[in-house]
């Protein structure tokens, strides 16, 4: 029942009541129109061990499954923060991937996230996930919608192979990608701190230099998330909101994949880049239901 990491906003309810809970969520839905303030108390206080036995309760109460009935009942951000909060963490990041992938153009950013951010064994697990949903494995699908060193990229996270083949790309990029997939964070920290000795530069200085796209975006995510996977995160919402628009897509994924993992790192991390909190930021950058939601997942201004 306890929240996956120790580090997150969201903690487990004390007092928690399956029968009370789905008794609000039917009480919301009921009549004209829907209670979203009672839809936000209940969801986004609630670990996801919780939130799944809430899903299996409403399910004996009611005879239907609660995320179709929300699905009608919502819409637009709030809808996809909401739906996103009741998957388990492998569940959600299986459909964030097959969106990234399945899309109208592919989401490089989101493949990215998740991918590069991931344990070996949460690839592991999410690879499952998505065969069974799907029938066709990640790697295919991602094969099929990706090209060149970009692809290979990918495809060593997700199999945590990396397969030499024949070195038809510029040397460099085929080192980049022998070591950084290599997985072994203290290792590759080491490897980093000798390469600025050798080099005289900063991997990262490199890898922009080297490279471009996506394929820039990927190296850099592998390292950022090595050396700082909080950090990361936090450049990741801080890009997501500054500037004219909002890319809902990446904030909302961070907000609902790391609520119980390490929020309160990702804000301490946010506020020391940015000066700013990242209460402030959301609070800013959204309006309505939408904001709600996303601020109690975020927790505190802090």
């Amino acid at each position: 029942m306890a929240a996956i990491g120790n580090r997150g906003a969201v903690k487990e309810a004390t007092g928690f009541s399956v029968d009370d809970d789905v008794q609000r969520l039917r009480g919301a839905m009921k009549g004209a129109g829907t209670d979203e303030a009672a839809l936000v108390e209940v969801l986004a206080r609630r670990t996801i061990a919780q939130r799944q036995r809430i899903k299996e309760g409403y399910k004996q109460q009611v005879g239907k499954d609660l995320a179709d009935d929300l699905d009608s009942e919502l819409s637009g951000n709030f809808q996809k923060v909401v739906l996103g909060l009741l998957m388990t963490a492998p569940v959600y990041d299986a459909y964030e991937l097959r969106n990234s992938i399945k899309g109208a153009g592919t989401e490089e950013a989101g493949l990215i996230d998740i991918l590069a951010s991931r344990t070996t064994e949460e690839v592991r697990v999410i690879n499952a996930v998505y065969k069974k949903k799907h029938d066709n494995s990640l790697e295919d699908d991602v094969c099929g919608d990706t090209s060149g060193m970009f692809q290979r990229v990918l495809v060593s996270l997700l199999t945590d192979i990396y397969e030499a083949g024949e070195a038809r790309w510029g040397t460099d990029e085929v080192k980049f990608l022998t070591v950084l997939c290599a997985r072994n964070r203290s290792h590759l920290l080491k490897v980093f701190e000798e390469y600025q000795k050798v080099s005289g530069r900063d991997i990262e200085d490199s890898i922009k230099r080297e490279m471009s796209g996506s394929l820039e975006e990927a190296f850099l995510a592998i390292v950022k998330t090595l050396r700082n996977k909080p950090g990361f995160f936090a450049e990741r919402l801080h890009k997501s909101m500054k500037g004219l628009g909002t890319t809902d897509t990446v904030l909302i994924r961070i907000m609902v994949a790391r609520a119980e993992i390490d929020m309160l790192d990702i804000k301490a991390e946010f506020f020391k880049m940015y000066g700013k909190t990242l209460y402030s930021f959301i609070k800013g950058d959204t309006s309505g239901d939408y904001r709600k939601i996303l601020l109690e997942l975020c927790g505190e201004d802090k």
